[in-house]
């Protein structure tokens, strides 16, 4: 087991000072603490030292003097990672981008924007309202993630039902490599040449480098936009509406689900005006020109009360309308004030099976006399399945872990996938072997290994072999208490 650092220089912690500044390498006992983890329910890593770079030349500096040191590199942005995506194991170097948070350029004819990673999501959207656009990923931790995380998980969002997830909308990246090498991954242009490296580093979750300039996509904000909260007498008649729509012809901008219980939850906090006694609401959200808006607003009250709607609000301004979100953005906050913890998967499934998951989510939650609160992208079926708890409750963490166990079993058995945005990272890899088969992982590892020869780039992440953090190699056999 390597030594951990002490209040005493090392080494390493001396080169890193000589490549940035003394106030930006920090390798003190809270600080330790503080980068440990994310915002997962996964505890227990172990940081070595934590560097704040303020450009891609200390990133290279930082890489290049970890690996002389024999060190992995974990990259880090906000740290609301919900998968551990971001948890640091075996003492490595935590190169946290935060720093880095400038917007470099608007080019509006041209419709892109290059940003360093520590730009936070909604300040991009704000910066970009005067001229007219925003950056439609649109996580509801927005106000918080960062881009360079945004990029790293793939990101989505309640508008991303229209307007795609973060790969959409990243054009191209500079990015540090394992060996302190900077590249250039994707283009301006509309075709670019060669393989698309861009493609495959979105979503890598840091295994493949760092990306320290970020050139994004910018939407034009829509004309007009009609904001609706239908409320529904049972989950069955909410989740057949939300199918219906989509059959009818119209991809809103959103479509987002929320439970009874949630529902409750989230009014009590924000008083957002969402009806309490509701089994479900649908938050619609559609945009476009204003003769489209109408047409599309008609189809949808149409399709809701054919679908047993109660009833049908429609936002009159946008201070209502922002209302409408706040609750909507805030629901992970609200639980709190019902128990202290909660567990989640974020499994992507087809429409279509939305009525049938959802029964079994709630039958599994009740055989293990847990409470579940649901709230989610129901347009692309990107499920949010809450498992509300109290860590101190004696054995509880082992019945929240085997029922999202068998909420991933359903939603993979109901043609699903593992996740829909918030990553694998160490949650989710004990789970990847469902999904894929012993060739998809290889293949994945051979990717993996071509940006990354020495596993050195967040290793332990991701994939359920080839881990050298020395705890985490072991976690996929490890009982859950020990490590969460």
């Amino acid at each position: 087991m390597r030594r951990s650092l002490s209040s005493v220089r090392s080494p390493l912690v001396a080169e890193l000072v000589e490549a940035l500044a003394v106030d930006r390498v920090d390798h003190n006992d809270l600080a330790r603490r503080l980068f440990a983890r994310d915002a997962s329910v996964i505890t227990g890593g172990r940081t070595g030292v934590v560097c704040f770079p303020t450009s891609t030349e200390e990133v290279q500096a930082c890489v290049r003097v970890a690996r002389r040191h024999g060190r992995a590199v974990v990259a880090r942005g906000s740290g609301t990672g919900l998968a551990g995506g971001a948890v640091p194991c075996d003492e490595p170097v935590v190169v946290v981008t935060t720093k880095m948070n400038n917007i470099l350029s608007v080019d509006t004819d041209n419709r892109i924007a290059w940003v360093e990673p520590g730009v936070i999501n909604l300040d991009l959207t704000r910066a970009l309202t005067p001229h007219g656009f925003h950056f439609a990923p649109d996580p509801s931790s927005q106000q918080s993630c960062s881009i360079g995380g945004n990029l790293a998980n793939n990101s989505g969002g309640p508008h991303c039902l229209a307007y795609g997830v973060t790969s959409a909308h990243i054009v191209a990246a500079e990015v540090v490599l394992a060996d302190g090498s900077r590249a250039m991954l994707g283009d301006l242009t509309a075709e670019p040449a060669g393989y698309d490296l861009r493609g495959v580093f979105v979503g890598s979750e840091g295994t493949m480098g760092i990306a320290t300039k970020i050139a994004v996509r910018l939407t034009p904000n829509p004309p007009a936009l009609c904001t609706m909260l239908l409320d529904f007498a049972t989950v069955r008649d909410a989740a057949m509406a939300v199918s219906g729509i989509i059959a009818a012809g119209v991809v809103p901008a959103a479509i987002e689900m929320m439970d009874a219980a949630i529902t409750r939850a989230v009014e009590q906090y924000v008083g957002a005006g969402y009806p309490i006694d509701a089994a479900a609401v649908l938050l619609v959200e559609v945009d476009g020109l204003a003769g489209s808006v109408e047409v599309e607003r008609a189809i949808i009250e149409r399709v809701g009360r054919a679908n047993n709607a109660r009833t049908i609000r429609v936002a009159a301004n946008d201070a209502e309308r922002a209302l409408l979100w706040k609750g909507r953005k805030t629901a992970f906050g609200a639980i709190a004030r019902i128990k202290p913890n909660y567990y989640l998967h974020d499994t992507v499934i087809p429409r279509t099976k939305l009525v049938e998951v959802l029964e079994a989510v709630y039958e599994i939650a009740d055989r293990h006399q847990l409470l579940v609160m649901n709230v989610f992208h129901a347009g692309d079926g990107n499920l949010h399945p809450l498992l509300v708890y109290d860590a101190r409750e004696p054995g509880i963490l082992e019945r929240v872990h085997q029922a999202g166990a068998e909420i991933v079993a359903v939603s993979l058995a109901a043609g699903g996938v593992l996740s829909g945005e918030h990553g694998i990272g160490l949650e989710k890899r004990k789970f990847m072997a469902q999904q894929f088969s012993a060739d998809d992982l290889d293949h994945q590892n051979r990717a993996r290994r071509a940006f990354d020869p020495d596993n050195v780039m967040n290793p332990g992440k991701v994939l359920p072999t080839g881990a050298s953090c020395g705890d985490v190699q072991h976690l996929d056999t490890m009982p859950e208490g020990v490590w969460l």
